[in-house]
């Protein structure tokens, strides 16, 4: 009697800590979430409204980047190659699904969900966004590039935002500890530096890379919130984010592997021996 009772308030305390840690990565999550749609909220209604010093920043950075873009032909190809091949959304989005199809063969079922998930509602958010708020993109003389459709918010940035919080959270733990550094960092230029390309080229305001960023950080930080949800509803606890959504990856099959099942007591054996 007195092991079993041990092992009981080693249990509850176990699930006592994992209640508390689930907690603040729900509340963490919630957080960054309205960190990200409050000022998108503020941000949409000072477009709507024609806010004044908004406008002149979105000019004036039109205007100067496009003078730069104008008088250096080779920077404007190279803003070119990484807007429409390295960063470009169809790019990202074939990574994304090349890399939610390996977590299919890899039976990692939950998390190919989570990723396929944020990738398309990211994708169709933006779009409706869009086409509620009908802005027109930058309208230049002499423009050095093109874009269809309409202005706010920024696909690239969108879609560069919710890409990389995938493929981050996704393969951190196949990631030596000594290279994760190096991997927020690329991908935090590459989601600053596709916004800044959209920008320098025309054909966006710098108000639509700024919403599409808060835009896809909110998709991103509501959808961890419900993988983490969905973790611990079905047995296992929340991870720390720098570790991955899933550590478990790393495993031969990770969503296949079996709990140890606790040892039967022996006939005529006193559990309290």
């Amino acid at each position: 009697m007195v092991v079993r009772a041990t092992a009981q308030r080693l249990r509850d305390s176990r699930r006592r800590t994992a209640d508390r840690r689930f907690g603040i990565h729900l509340l963490g999550s919630a957080a960054v979430a309205a960190v990200a749609a409050v000022p998108f909220g503020l941000l949409l209604v000072l477009i709507e409204g024609q806010w004044r010093p908004l406008r002149r920043l979105d000019v004036g950075a039109a205007r100067r980047l496009h003078a730069t873009a104008l008088g250096h032909p080779a920077w404007t190809d190279t803003l070119r190659f990484l807007s429409d091949r390295v960063w470009d959304p169809t790019t990202l989005r074939t990574v994304v699904a090349l890399l939610t199809g390996w977590l299919l063969y890899r039976r990692a079922w939950r998390l190919a969900a989570w990723s396929a998930v944020t990738a398309v509602a990211g994708g169709l958010i933006g779009l409706l966004v869009k086409m509620v708020v009908e802005r027109a993109r930058p309208s230049l003389v002499d423009p050095v590039a093109h874009a269809p459709g309409f202005s706010f918010p920024s696909g690239h940035a969108m879609t560069a935002t919710t890409s990389f919080a995938i493929l981050l959270l996704v393969l951190l733990p196949m990631v030596p500890r000594a290279v994760r550094p190096l991997c927020w960092c690329v991908a935090v230029v590459s989601v600053v530096g596709v916004g800044f390309t959209r920008v320098a080229l025309g054909v966006h305001w710098f108000s639509d890379v700024v919403g599409g960023w808060l835009l896809g950080l909110a998709v991103a930080a509501l959808t961890t919130w419900a993988f983490e949800a969905w973790r611990t509803e079905t047995g296992r606890g929340p991870a720390p984010l720098k570790e991955g959504l899933e550590p478990e990856l790393t495993d031969p099959e990770p969503e296949l592997a079996p709990a140890t099942p606790a040892a039967p007591d022996r006939p005529g054996q006193s559990v309290s021996d």
